[in-house]
C-alpha cells in the first residue's frame, strides 16, 4: 500500500504501527520519526517561519480558505493508494475539501480517510481505524492500552500518597499566549487523568481565546505552556515574552513555582501515539511529587519554568 499522510499526527501513527516503510509523502511539518522528513512534502505553508504570535494570530483569523496549499502535482506523481487527511482544522493541516477535491482528479482514485477526533475515544477509535485499514488491529489495540496502563499508574500512585482524597490541583493548559488561548479537545481528559481539573478548557470543543482577565480569574495552581506548533525552545520565547504582565505574575502556579513548558508540536495538540508521553509530563506537572520520574527528563520535550541555563 502506498500511503500519503497529510497531518503529522496520522504520520506518527502510520509508523508506530509498523508501516514507515509504506508512507510516500507527508507534510512540510511532519518531523517524527525524524526519517519522514526525506519524504516527499506535499504541502506549503502560508506563514513565514519569522511571523511573531501575533501576526501568526492576525493571519490565521484573516484567512478564510486554510492555511496550507496542497502540491497536487506531487500527489498525482506518488500515486497514492490511501490519502489520510483531518476535517477538524485548517491552522493544522490543508483543507479537507481541498483534499478530496484533488483525489477525485487522481488515477485510480485513491481511498481517502478523514479524522476528526474531538476526545481520547475519539483519538483511539482513529487508532483503530487506522489499525484496520493497515490491517494491524492488534497493534492499535496494544497502543491504546499503553496509554490506559499510564493513566492508571498515576491514579494507583495519588491513592498511595494520598492524593487522590485531595481536591484535584487546579490547571490551566495554554495553547497560545498572544492572545491565551485555552486548551480543548482531548486536553481536558488528559489533564483530569493527570491528576487535574482543566479550569477553562472544556473536552470535546475547541480550544478559545481568552482574555488575561479570564486568566487571572481562573487561579490555577499549574499551569502548562504548550504554544500549538511551537517547539521547546520556541515556547520558552513566547513565554518570556508575556512574563512581566501583572496578570500573569500574580497567579498562584507563578509565584509558587508550579508552571511547566512543553513543546506543543511534538505534545498536547498532536492526536497521535505521543499523547501519552503528554500524559506523562502533565502528571509530572500536576503531581510532581508522586510522578515525576515517569516524564521524560527535563529539556527532552518539557522542562520546569522559570528555566535555568
Amino acid at each position: 500500500m502506498r500511503i500519503v499522510s497529510l497531518l503529522p499526527s496520522l504520520t506518527e501513527l502510520v509508523c508506530a504501527l509498523g508501516h514507515e516503510d509504506d508512507l510516500v509523502g507527508v507534510t512540510h511539518e511532519c518531523d517524527f520519526p525524524p526519517a519522514v522528513q526525506s519524504l516527499p512534502f506535499l504541502t506549503r505553508n502560508r506563514i513565514g517561519a519569522e511571523a511573531t504570535s501575533a501576526e501568526i494570530d492576525e493571519l490565521v483569523s484573516s484567512q478564510q480558505d486554510g492555511l496550507y496549499d496542497l502540491e497536487e502535482d506531487v500527489l498525482a506523481e506518488l500515486a497514492p493508494d490511501l490519502i489520510l487527511t483531518q476535517e477538524q482544522c485548517d491552522v493544522c493541516a490543508v483543507n479537507e475539501k481541498t483534499v478530496r477535491e484533488a483525489a477525485l482528479r487522481l488515477p485510480g482514485l485513491p481511498d481517502v480517510e478523514s479524522f476528526n477526533p474531538l476526545t481520547l475515544d475519539d483519538v483511539f477509535a482513529m487508532f483503530r481505524r487506522v489499525g484496520d485499514l493497515l490491517h494491524c488491529r492488534s497493534e492499535a489495540d496494544s497502543m491504546i492500552a499503553g496509554f490506559k496502563l499510564t493513566a492508571g499508574e498515576i491514579a494507583r500512585r495519588r491513592k498511595a500518597s494520598g492524593a487522590k482524597s485531595s481536591p484535584p490541583r487546579r490547571v490551566l493548559l495554554l495553547e497560545w499566549l498572544a492572545p491565551p488561548f485555552c486548551c480543548g479537545h482531548w486536553n481536558p481528559e488528559i489533564i483530569e487523568r493527570a491528576g487535574g481539573v482543566e479550569v477553562i478548557g472544556q473536552t470535546g470543543l475547541p480550544s478559545r481565546r481568552l482574555t488575561w482577565k479570564q486568566v487571572a480569574a481562573g487561579r490555577p495552581e499549574v499551569v502548562i505552556v504548550a504554544p500549538c506548533g511551537f517547539n521547546l525552545e520556541r515556547a520558552e520565547l513566547e513565554l518570556r515574552a508575556i512574563e512581566d504582565r501583572p496578570e500573569w505574575r500574580d497567579l498562584p502556579a507563578v509565584r509558587n513555582g508550579g508552571v511547566v513548558i512543553a513543546d506543543g508540536s511534538a505534545l498536547f495538540s498532536r492526536p497521535g501515539p505521543r499523547l501519552e508521553t503528554s500524559l506523562r509530563v502533565a502528571a509530572a506537572a500536576i503531581e510532581p511529587e508522586n510522578c515525576a520520574d515517569l516524564a521524560p527528563a527535563a529539556g527532552q520535550g518539557w522542562m520546569p519554568w522559570p528555566v535555568t541555563r
